[in-house]
């Protein structure tokens, strides 16, 4: 198997994601060595026996009970609920206990007795190796069911607890980001190109590449010299040949017939993994409350979300907005160093040693997932075989009624993820991944070092990274809004930058055209071509030269190729003739087709606009060469929460509306009592605990 990746085999992870046995994951790195330790003959949780006394009964007993449905500690419920703050948790835990809580605060890195790499690691583990007074000591930030593991082990022999000490996740996390800075900073931007180099969109080393640039441009400039015509003529056939062939392959989603893959029965809360939610924000302040809130209703238990906000170090702007707004649950805050290239991918590569989940999941800042999205991606990645690695629900547009370019962008959308990845997917080639709402095995993730941080479509290359090494994607039956660009100019930005990408992503992937096919197949390897080559960006860059062809042939040439005098002419009229109209059609019927499958057929009239979208297109294909040779890193950031319409917010309305008629039929029927004392008992389940008194 290319680049060291074993044939057929994932990462290690949990048997349990490759089986149909619902054991909960281990995911506590106290488990398997301390598995023995366990709460009291009575079910009680001695891990909160130290602030008890300032718990009221039904709080503790609610916190108990919570803590053994999801098989998680009662202090991890106690902190996700807001009852108390974590720090004030570990103090009191480690003054009951005799162990010294380890601010961190002035602790030099030359304390820590390992290498950088095992440094990073210690903020996703929880555990950091101190020397103390020639004596090695243990800090650990508790997490899972570590708290009551440790207990049980001081109270069986108090000797142990010297070699303990307690610290926050805030702290051990500040620890890491000051001691390990230039390390992660190398990591992030680095790990891959050092890795694998023919895989990173990093500078190139030109010398390698110079012979067969130098040979190729020496033939072409023979042949165009020695015959021109035929020469030209050869050119745009093969380009009108690509271009069709692209657009066979866009066309053959429509008539695949996918399934979604088979779903054994739901995991109860206490088998669920640690889920880790990574999003990249940068000058995202107007998005911070909207992405908080999509998060907070996700369908997932709040002590098994591990959620992290990349946030630039020098955007004061965002992280005052998430400073400003009380989260509902336990976040993450990283500042991403500032240092080159400052891209997402360089941000997520930074936030990926912090991540605690057994999957991962990417937001973007204008992201509003469907509650129960996670769930379906657990299902998913457990059941879909040992080379699942990734899975990306179907993104959709929010804001299509602000303009006709967002319309557009919702027939494209639809088309994209409802009908052709779907498509893609059910013949198993490799997928381009849509930026976000992409799920992960983490294990794998980091395997595969994360991101490509010099590439600015980073979701696609890494679709087709993880296809070369032996993996697979899929899509879930999950929806995904967001906010589409209501401008031309900023639409031209977002456009121009994906454009850059995918020219940046061929070009890495094609240094070893024999390597590309070895790792892919034959069937990836022209499915890569078609959609990242000769598809996408290069369909766009001639669309402009076909239709002038078209033109010239058609008023120049048209009497000669009607009397048949200029047979030449006529071929290339018929061949740019097809090429566009079948180019139109195919747009427009994977928009109208994704549109049906959405039930927005109202918005299809839009589609009469391809001719203008497809300009448009070629115009930030061909903004996006220039990009690419004066500045190929450069991040034309799209600007998020301009939206002036909400879709969802839409139907959140007409939802609250028909549950009011629904309950208002109740009250005249007579049976709203009832109801409502079903709804108080429903509430009170799920009412936050009350905060513990100071």
């Amino acid at each position: 198997m290319a680049f060291g990746v074993r044939d057929g085999a994932a990462v290690a992870r949990p048997a349990m994601f490759v089986s149909q046995n619902n054991r909960s994951p281990s995911i506590d790195p106290w488990e398997a060595e301390f598995a023995g330790i366990a709460a009291d003959a009575a079910g009680r949780c001695p891990e909160i026996d130290c602030i008890r006394p300032r718990l009221t009964a039904d709080v503790a007993d609610a916190a108990e009970a919570r803590a053994a449905a999801l098989g998680m500690g009662a202090d991890r419920v106690l902190i996700a609920a807001g009852v108390l703050s974590e720090e004030d948790y570990v103090r009191a835990l480690a003054a009951a206990l005799g162990v010294a809580f380890e601010p961190l605060d002035a602790t030099p890195r030359a304390a820590c007795p390992v290498d950088n790499d095992r440094l990073l690691e210690a903020a996703a583990a929880g555990l950091l190796p101190l020397t103390i007074d020639n004596d090695l000591t243990l800090v650990v930030a508790p997490r899972g069911t570590s708290a009551r593991r440790i207990a049980g082990m001081i109270e069986s022999n108090p000797a142990l607890a010297h070699r303990f000490r307690f610290t926050s996740a805030e702290r051990l996390n500040r620890f890491v980001l000051r001691c390990g800075r230039k390390a992660l900073i190398s990591r992030a931007a680095e790990q891959l190109k050092q890795n694998w180099p023919m895989l990173s969109a990093a500078p190139p080393r030109w010398r390698m590449k110079t012979v067969p640039v130098a040979i190729t441009a020496m033939l072409t400039l023979a042949a165009i010299v020695m015959a021109p015509a035929a020469t030209m003529f050869a050119f745009e056939l093969t380009l009108a040949a690509v271009f069709l062939a692209w657009l066979g392959l866009r066309l053959s989603g429509a008539f695949v017939d996918w399934q979604a893959p088979k779903s054994l029965p739901g995991l109860s809360d206490d088998a669920l993994p640690v889920y880790t939610v990574i999003a990249a924000l940068y000058h995202e302040a107007a998005s911070v409350n909207g992405l908080l809130t999509a998060i907070e209703r996700l369908d997932y238990p709040a002590e098994k979300l591990d959620v992290i906000i990349a946030v630039e170090a020098d955007d004061s702007e965002t992280r005052v907005a998430i400073a400003a707004r009380k989260s509902r649950i336990p976040i993450t805050v990283i500042p991403v160093p500032v240092s080159q290239p400052r891209t997402k991918p360089k941000a997520l590569n930074v936030a990926l040693p912090f991540a605690r989940g057994t999957f991962t999941v990417i937001y973007d800042a204008e992201d509003r997932p469907e509650p129960n999205q996670l769930r379906r991606a657990v299902d998913a990645l457990r059941t879909g075989g040992d080379n699942l690695a990734c899975v990306q629900a179907r993104l959709c547009i929010d804001n299509t009624t602000d303009s006709w370019l967002t319309r557009l962008f919702t027939a494209e959308y639809a088309g994209q993820f409802d009908v052709f990845l779907p498509g893609l997917a059910a013949l198993r080639l490799p997928l381009p991944l849509g930026g976000s709402s992409n799920h992960f095995h983490t294990a794998i993730l980091r395997e595969i070092r994360g991101w490509d941080p010099y590439n600015v479509t980073e979701d696609a290359d890494l679709g087709m990274r993880l296809a070369r090494f032996g993996y697979r994607s899929d899509v879930i039956d999950s929806t995904p809004f967001e906010e589409a660009p209501a401008t031309i100019a900023a639409w031209l930005r977002q456009r121009t930058r994906w454009f850059k990408g995918w020219m940046q992503t061929w070009l890495v992937h094609m240094r070893e055209p024999h390597r590309l096919l070895r790792d892919l197949g034959l069937p990836g390897f022209l499915t890569f071509q078609l959609i990242v080559g000769g598809g996408s960006a290069l369909a766009a860059l001639v669309h402009p030269l076909f239709v002038a062809g078209l033109i010239y042939y058609g008023a120049v040439h048209g009497a000669l190729m009607w009397a048949g005098a200029d047979q030449g002419a006529s071929i290339l009229t018929w061949l740019y003739g097809a090429s566009v109209v079948i180019g139109y059609f195919t747009s427009a019927f994977l928009g109208w087709l994704g549109l049906m499958r959405r039930g927005l057929l109202a918005t299809a009239w839009v589609l009469l606009l391809t001719p203008v979208h497809w300009l448009l297109l070629s115009l930030a294909a061909w903004r996006a060469v220039y990009q690419l040779i004066v500045a190929p890193y450069a991040w034309d950031k799209t600007e998020h929460g301009l939206a002036k319409s909400s879709r969802l917010a839409g139907n959140l309305t007409r939802s609250l509306l028909e549950l009011e008629r629904y309950f208002r039929t109740l009250k005249e029927s007579g049976n709203l009592p009832a109801l409502e004392g079903e709804a108080t008992n429903t509430s009170a389940t799920r009412r936050r605990l009350p905060r513990v008194a100071a």
